[in-house]
């Protein structure tokens, strides 16, 4: 299986930057896993309504361009579809037995994802109604698709 996450912006802090190496290396043995970060749009602290949808409209063109034609996009988004664990791993195992084993994961700015991007997006998934940082969500990300991968090969995982 091929997994890419996608996300706008570009990690500073050494500790997520860390977690994530860690489970990288740890999910090389699963997936052919490949993080690309495109930049985040400069944006003032007060902006109207317009100006956010033009921050969000120009990050999602950078993840659009990023995106190949037939992969399956999973976009984060706090609408989304709220799955279990065990249920994430049952979708990835379906996906990669039905041919679709190209997935992407795409992860918003700080003021989330454009409506171009949600409508390529093949399913929308949430880690929950709470807002959380971006950049944090990366490092839960790629922890559930390790714990995913241990799920559906029937290796122990602590709960």
């Amino acid at each position: 299986m091929q997994i890419q996450i996608l996300a706008v912006g570009k990690l500073k802090e050494r500790y997520l930057v860390d977690g994530i190496a860690e489970y990288m290396k740890r999910l090389g043995s699963y997936a052919k896993m490949q993080l690309i970060e495109v930049p985040d749009e400069k944006a003032p602290e007060n902006m109207s309504p317009a100006e956010e949808q033009q921050v969000r409209v120009k990050e999602g063109e950078r993840l659009l361009a990023k995106l190949a034609s037939d992969v399956y996009v999973v976009a984060l988004a706090i609408d989304g579809e709220m799955w279990t664990s065990e249920q994430l791993a049952s979708s990835l195992d379906k996906l990669a037995t039905y041919g679709r084993s190209q997935v992407a994961f795409v992860i918003g700015g700080s003021l989330g994802l454009s409506s171009e991007l949600l409508s390529r997006a093949d399913m929308q998934l949430s880690f929950g109604r709470m807002t959380l940082p971006h950049q944090l969500m990366r490092l839960v990300l790629v922890e559930q698709i390790y714990r995913a991968m241990r799920i559906n090969r029937g290796e122990p995982y602590h709960k």
